[in-house]
């Protein structure tokens, strides 16, 4: 078998360099391979199959935990329970990600909640704001232990949603009265009676008193700042004499101009306007409004902006601008509403104010009672959704028409005076007899705008109104005040202007100004528009006509406003001596015929 193994080691291709000595071979190492030795008996060597190794690192020897255990019998350290199921720590998990988990939130353990007492604890924190504390086994401990608003738990002494609420206390009592029959009816107060410990007296106490005494005097303290005292009226003449060489003052209507200016007839034809034949100047600031003297129209007033009322005669008037002016029907008073709250009345021949009227609310139109014998009496409609009618010899408010919804632009008479029309910022047009404080009519569609100019027509047939939709709309006046659907009036742009709408004497022509300056004239009958002037460079704020004629002659006015002329112009016609006033806003303040 030697010999064997050392052929196993030899090679004959090349001896020399694989020769093994059998001398040099470890007996020890070829033991294994030796036969065993035969004899009379045998033993069986025991095998230690785990023997003793020595290592030369250290051995982790902990417990390790099952994760399935749901009961430990000791306690075991922090290590120990959060240490890795299977091989070494991860050094990038942090200690709330190695700890055991059976959701992606953490660990959830079975339990059973009751679920009356679920919803009780849920809604009572809702509607309370506290709740039980979870944490603790009321089992357990017998006090109670709150989570939320503690302060209001220990206040309702725990109260939840579903227990009843402390006794309410007992109502107060009433003094005892007689029975409610014929023989005690004299003693009986039923629900009128006092309560037993009511005291009588009103007076405050010392507290209450200093509390109003505050509130009085701040109250006192805004009402003077708010209130302010009338502006001090200055008239100045602007002609050379106050009267001529008869002693007639300039109210007196000329009779040597080839016109008959005391009759109101209408004339047989109307002509359009060709040219610009007159400027008048004086006002700073844009005009608002502009009226003919009654019947002759030999004068023209007209207010401003810049406050002040003009006409042979001007007034710094108010303290604000002027928003409207009326005449009465002779012409030697007028009204004037601005915005400093005030309605005044003025001497047209002297210039002086007569009377002042205000209920603290801005005016926005004014109109006399056009009937003779009511002269005394003036409306006025105002920004608190108010007309007020008021009494010149008296100064006092008489009736208050307050239906509408908003602020009241226009008034109208109609109906020889016995009625009046108004609108407000309501889009609605209301019908008021006179004197009686209820519409009697009412007129508002959902396809209605605001309508802020209204003007009747010489007939007493038909009301223009300006909407503010770039219409004029056609409202009949006298029974039903139905909207004329064959007439309506286009081709203008107002652009929330109140510009003014007037008819001529002859009821041939409708004209009103518009937003761009100009002067649009429309046919009455078939609605077109027939001429289109260019009156000013800004907004043409008012249109009126006169019809002051012979056989020949005729006269038509106009009136707008804009920027930067404020003046007031006039213009002229071949075939005929027709003059047009508009009125604007310039540096020069001029007026133009």
């Amino acid at each position: 078998m030697a010999a064997t193994f050392v052929s196993y080691w030899s090679d004959s291709d090349n001896e020399t360099k694989s020769h093994v000595n059998p001398e040099k071979v470890d007996p020890d190492a070829l033991a294994h391979l030796q036969p065993l030795k035969s004899g009379k008996t045998m033993s069986l060597s025991v095998l230690n199959s785990a023997p003793e190794v020595a290592v030369k690192e250290a051995v982790e020897t902990g417990v390790h935990l099952d994760p399935s255990l749901k009961e430990v019998t000791y306690n075991p350290t922090y290590e120990t329970m959060f240490a890795p199921e299977f091989g070494p720590v991860n050094p990038y998990k942090s200690k709330r990600m190695a700890a055991p988990r059976n959701m992606l939130s953490g660990y959830a353990e079975p339990a059973h909640v009751n679920n009356f007492m679920f919803e009780q604890q849920r809604r009572t924190f809702s509607t309370f704001g506290y709740a039980l504390d979870p944490f603790v086994d009321t089992s357990q401990n017998s006090s109670s232990s709150y989570i939320g608003a503690v302060d209001e738990a220990e206040k309702k002494k725990g109260l939840t949603v579903f227990e009843v609420g402390p006794k309410k206390t007992d109502k107060r009592k009433k003094v005892q009265g007689g029975e409610a029959n014929d023989i005690d009816i004299d003693n009986y107060l039923g629900p009128w009676a006092k309560y037993v410990d009511e005291k009588d007296g009103a007076k405050p106490s010392e507290v209450e008193q200093k509390e109003l005494d505050e509130i009085t005097a701040k109250r006192q303290k805004k009402g003077r700042n708010g209130e302010e005292a009338p502006a001090a009226e200055k008239t100045i003449l602007h002609v050379k004499d106050a009267y001529d060489y008869q002693g007639r003052s300039y109210l007196h209507v000329p009779q040597d101009v080839g016109i008959n200016r005391r009759t109101a007839d209408i004339p047989d034809k109307c002509y359009l306007p060709k040219k610009q034949i007159h400027v008048w100047s004086g006002h700073t600031k844009g005009v608002s409004a502009i009226r003919l003297f009654p019947v002759s129209g030999h004068l023209l007033l007209s207010c401003s902006m810049d406050c002040k009322v003009k006409n042979s005669v001007a007034a710094d008037r108010h303290s604000k601008a002027v928003r409207d002016i009326c005449f009465n029907n002779t012409g030697s008073q007028y009204m004037s509403a601005a915005y400093d709250r005030y309605l005044k009345l003025w001497d047209t021949e002297t210039g002086q104010c007569i009377s002042r009227f205000t209920n603290r609310k801005v005016p926005y139109c004014v109109k006399f009672n056009p009937d003779e014998d009511k002269q005394n009496l003036f409306v006025a409609g105002m920004s608190d959704k108010m007309i007020v009618q008021w009494d010149v010899r008296t100064g006092e408010v008489v009736q208050e028409y307050d239906r509408h919804l908003g602020a009241v632009n226009t008034i109208t008479f109609v109906d020889e005076n016995r009625r009046f029309v108004s609108t407000s910022d309501d889009k609605s047009l209301r019908v008021w007899e006179w004197d009686i404080p209820v519409d009697f009519k009412y007129i508002a569609e959902p396809s209605m705008h605001s309508m802020p100019a209204v003007t009747l027509s010489p007939n007493g047939k038909w009301l223009a109104c300006q909407s503010m939709d770039n219409q004029i709309l056609i409202f009949g006046a006298q029974n039903r005040f139905r909207l004329n659907k064959k007439k309506i009036f286009k081709g203008h742009m107002v652009a929330g202007n109140a510009c003014q709408v007037d008819f001529s004497p002859d009821m041939s022509y409708v004209v009103s100004g518009d937003a761009d300056g100009k002067l649009n004239i429309w046919d009455w009958k078939t609605t077109k528009l027939y001429h289109r002037i260019k009156a000013h460079d800004k907004v043409c704020i008012s249109a009126l006509l006169l019809g002051q004629t012979d056989q020949t002659l005729g006269l038509e006015t106009w009136g707008c406003r804009g920027t930067p002329s404020h003046n007031l112009m006039a213009a002229g016609i071949q075939s005929c001596f027709n003059s047009v006033y508009i009125s604007t806003p310039s540096e020069e303040g001029t007026l133009v015929d």
